[in-house]
């Protein structure tokens, strides 16, 4: 391993174990700020059609944010883990979901050909960390960095985290994708 690798595999231990002794009554009210946000970004950037993730329970809540955008007619696309390190992505009309790949709740519907997420006006995803430069910390699995690389056309991608996981720096690697910008439930930032 690698001394950027292991300083990663440090950082997400770190980060997973604060979120994991964070209060629910925290986790409560940073779901409504962050819903708060999310639509003001949305908003600003008149995005019609979106990517987005269902938040495990120790991730930003991003269910209030995906029951106001499904409200408001926008297009949301979700992704699906596949074992071989893939993601597809469901066009999300409801709630309904299974257990997925390493036993994360995923989506039910149709699944859509791979590039339709080249065709999405904002794509928020999932990160441990990100810093002020707009490096983004993953949680190890390289879903998105690989998907970000067969991209023809990236859209606008913004990393949700807590307040206290935009850092100074994150480690970076050369396979690591940027982002534009981060929402937190207090803020949002472009890069």
């Amino acid at each position: 391993m690698t001394e950027t690798a292991e300083r990663k595999r440090e950082l997400r231990a770190v980060i997973r174990a604060s979120r994991n002794a964070r209060a629910q009554d925290r986790r409560s009210s940073a779901a409504a700020e962050l819903c708060a946000q999310l639509k003001a970004l949305v908003l600003a950037l008149d995005a019609r059609t979106i990517s987005c993730f269902l938040a495990t329970a120790t991730e930003p809540d991003t269910r209030p944010f995906l029951r106001w955008a499904r409200a408001q007619g926008i297009e949301v696309l979700l992704p699906v883990s596949r074992q071989d390190g893939e993601l597809d992505w469901i066009r999300s009309l409801d709630e309904m979901t299974v257990l997925g790949a390493f036993d994360i709740e995923e989506p039910v519907g149709e699944v859509l050909p791979a590039r339709s997420i080249e065709q999405v006006d904002l794509m928020l995803i999932p990160a441990a960390a990100v810093d002020q430069h707009g490096n983004r910390l993953g949680w190890g699995r390289g879903y998105f960095d690989r998907c970000f690389s067969a991209m023809t056309t990236v859209p606008p991608v913004w990393a949700v985290v807590f307040d206290d996981e935009v850092l100074p720096s994150v480690p970076v690697e050369p396979h690591d994708s940027p982002v534009h910008g981060a929402v937190t439930p207090s803020r949002t930032l472009s890069f």
